[in-house]
C-alpha cells in the first residue's frame, strides 16, 4: 500500500552528504534498500514514535524504520507487550507485523554517516517531518532522543528550547496534544546502562495512556 504522505524520492538529492553515502552504501550493499525509508504504521494514529534516522544495518537495510537492529528488537518487543504491535517482528520487513493505532516517523528520512546527522540535512527533511505530522493528527508524540524532541519543538513552534528541556519521562502539553520524551532506544543506551528495558516500557506505557489506547 502507497503512503498517503508526501515521500522524497528514491535519489534524493537535497542532501549531498547524504546522497553520496547513500551511494556508497549501493556500491557495497547493493540488496540493502540504500534510499529514504518511509516511515510505517497507521495513518491516522493517536500515537506517533519519533525516531532520529534509520540506523546503517537496520532500516537502511531492510526500508522499514527500526527493523534489523538492537534498538527494534526493543522498541518492537515493547510495542508489541503493550498491544501496539501485533505478528511477529523478525528484523526483515516481510515479517507481517503491523501496528495498532500508532506510526513510527523519523525525524531525517536517510542513514547519516555515524548515525550523526547535520543540522542542515534535518532542516532539508523537515518538510516530509512536518507534512506528515499534520497529517497524522497525533495525540501523543513519543520523541526517542534529543533530536526527535527537538524536531517536535519546532514543529510545535515551541521556544525557547531552553524552557522545554530534554528529560527522560518528561512530558509537555501543547495545543491539545502531549509531547513525551525517552532516552532513545539503542544499542548504546541500553548497554552504558542509560536505558532499561523496564525503564523503557514505562515510558512507552505512560505514552499510551496519555493516547487513551
Amino acid at each position: 500500500m502507497s503512503s498517503a504522505f508526501p515521500e522524497p524520492s528514491r535519489d534524493c538529492d537535497l542532501c549531498p552528504r547524504l546522497k553520496g553515502f547513500r551511494q556508497e552504501n549501493r556500491r557495497r550493499f547493493p540488496d540493502w534498500h540504500n534510499a529514504p525509508v518511509p516511515s510505517f504504521g497507521a495513518q491516522r494514529a493517536a500515537l506517533a514514535v519519533i525516531g532520529l534516522a534509520p540506523g546503517l544495518s537496520g532500516a537502511n537495510r531492510t526500508g522499514r524504520p527500526f527493523t534489523g537492529d538492537a534498538a527494534g528488537d526493543l522498541l518492537y518487543a515493547t510495542l508489541h507487550k503493550l498491544g501496539l504491535a501485533h505478528g511477529c517482528y523478525r528484523r526483515e520487513k516481510d515479517d507481517g507485523l503491523t501496528l495498532a493505532s500508532c506510526r513510527i516517523v523519523n525525524v531525517l528520512r536517510c542513514v547519516p554517516p555515524e548515525n550523526k546527522p547535520l543540522r542542515e540535512e534535518i532542516a532539508a527533511c523537515r518538510s516530509f517531518f512536518h507534512a506528515e505530522l499534520e497529517r497524522l493528527q497525533a495525540r501523543v508524540f513519543l520523541a526517542l532522543g534529543g533530536v526527535a524532541h527537538r524536531a517536535l519543538l519546532d514543529f510545535f513552534a515551541l521556544k525557547p528550547y531552553s524552557a522545554f528541556p530534554f528529560r527522560h519521562a518528561g512530558e509537555y502539553r501543547v495545543d491539545g496534544a502531549v509531547i513525551v520524551d525517552s532516552y532513545h532506544c539503542s544499542r548504546r543506551n541500553t548497554s552504558r546502562g542509560i536505558l532499561s528495558p523496564a525503564t523503557f516500557e514505562r515510558v512507552v506505557r505512560r505514552a499510551k495512556t496519555l493516547a487513551l489506547l
